[in-house]
């Protein structure tokens, strides 16, 4: 039995998710049968991030257990030819050792939220980032943000059918940068609540507009209450970017699990 790990890309429009659900076609739900259509072999596929609907991926992070002799080159090849015609692209495949678990491995994780902050239509980014017409403001944006690093209680920013075990979690990072007419927010943590990015997103855009302030955040922040929160963005902007893990060593690579991974989950999931 080998267990392979994938980085994986894709475009979030047409799925319920990361995770396989009876409402329609997931990421998870492709991968699997994707699996299936070259192995002949019913696999379970595992995510590092469970992303929300139209949510997308620049780096997701997955792994699946596959009794067969093959290569990563083959793997990637059929894996790649047989999710078609989902906007799915496996880029990388490699072996790990039974160790190695993609959500519970993962030490941190990072999103990317994208605003075009433009009153012109999107045309090639439909879909693909939150269209702000009013100005936004980035460098109040970025200075406020700073009041939500750290250990909080972020259930200011938690929705109401998140499941993780506690409100308490560290943002590592998040930071607000222009680039012309596009946004950029970064996040990173080992692990957010459900829609957290997006609702703080949402907020952060009303600190942009001048009807927040940074005191504004942190006394909801403190609140402590997702009805003081701003609204949530929409899951167009949303980009998983990437996790982090222990540093592999040897071939197949060698992993011990965290003891404080299990008890939240990511964002999305979101």
């Amino acid at each position: 039995m080998t267990r392979w790990k994938l980085t994986l890309e894709y475009d979030g429009r047409p799925f319920v998710g990361w995770q396989r659900q009876d409402n329609g076609p997931s990421v998870q739900q492709t991968l699997e049968e994707a699996i299936r259509r070259f192995s002949g072999i019913e696999v379970r596929v595992h995510g590092a991030g469970r992303t929300d609907a139209g949510v997308h991926a620049l780096a997701q992070v997955a792994h699946f257990d596959l009794d067969r002799d093959t290569t990563a080159e083959a793997v990637r090849g059929a894996l790649n030819a047989h999710v078609r015609p989902w906007p799915v692209a496996v880029l990388s495949v490699e072996t790990v050792t039974e160790a190695f678990h993609a959500r519970f491995s993962a030490t941190g994780r990072r999103y990317l939220y994208r605003i075009l902050n433009r009153r012109a239509p999107l045309t090639l980014d439909h879909g693909r980032a939150w269209q702000v017409a009013r100005p936004l403001d980035a460098g109040v944006m970025d200075t406020a943000a700073r009041v939500l690093l750290g250990r909080h209680d972020f259930s200011t920013f938690r929705a109401s059918l998140c499941q993780a075990a506690s409100p308490i979690k560290t943002l590592d990072r998040l930071r607000v940068e222009r680039h012309g007419d596009e946004l950029r927010v970064t996040a990173a943590a080992r692990s957010f609540l459900h829609h957290q990015v997006r609702n703080i997103v949402g907020t952060l855009v009303l600190v942009g507009t001048g009807k927040w302030s940074a005191a504004t955040l942190q006394a909801a922040l403190e609140a402590r209450d997702r009805g003081r929160g701003g609204p949530t963005a929409p899951p167009d902007g949303l980009y998983f970017t990437g996790a982090c893990y222990p540093t592999l060593t040897g071939a197949a690579g060698s992993m011990t699990l965290p003891n404080d991974t299990r008890d939240g989950q990511d964002e999305n999931g979101q």
